[in-house]
């Protein structure tokens, strides 16, 4: 063996090795068979609980909820409902308390434009199944879930 050769066969006995390491281990680990969902967090049951309300709100306004917790690589949509023939999507945001501006305030325009994004991936795959390949018209809303009670802001912001 000559010398340039010498590093990618230390390199590459390395990996083997690092392979032979990560399958001992998987295959150590017991399978619990455990098929509950991972336990929330005090905040995470809050924000579901705060969705849970924002949906039945919705509902009892006439809207059909058509999805929810609609995650891609560009972000996630809290609640997408079909208004009227009008296709929302909804950003619920939950606040223990009014500092810092309360819940809709902290839709800033960062979170605005991950939203747009979002929304304009699952756009072709909600015209296709709900809208009969038409696309509607779109509109961004936030609920925010406060001390003082549920707030729905039809049209919060444009793309």
């Amino acid at each position: 063996m000559d010398n340039q050769a010498l590093p990618y066969e230390l390199a590459r006995a390395a990996q083997q090795k690092a392979v032979r390491a990560r399958r001992r281990k998987n295959s150590a680990r017991p399978h619990s068979g455990n098929t509950s969902p991972p336990l929330l967090s005090p905040t995470q049951r809050a924000g579901r609980e705060a969705e849970e309300r924002a949906c039945d709100y919705l509902q009892a306004r006439g809207l059909i909820v058509l999805g929810r917790n609609l995650r891609s690589k560009t972000g996630e949509l809290d609640v997408v409902a079909n208004d009227h023939g009008i296709l929302a999507f909804i950003e619920v945001r939950h606040r223990g308390t009014l500092e810092y501006g309360g819940a809709a305030a902290s839709v800033n325009r960062h979170k605005q434009r991950r939203l747009v994004k979002t929304a304009n991936f699952f756009l072709p795959i909600l015209v296709k199944r709900y809208f009969h390949g038409r696309v509607p018209a779109c509109r961004f809303d936030v609920i925010s879930v406060e001390p003082a009670g549920l707030h729905w802001i039809r049209g919060a912001f444009n793309e």
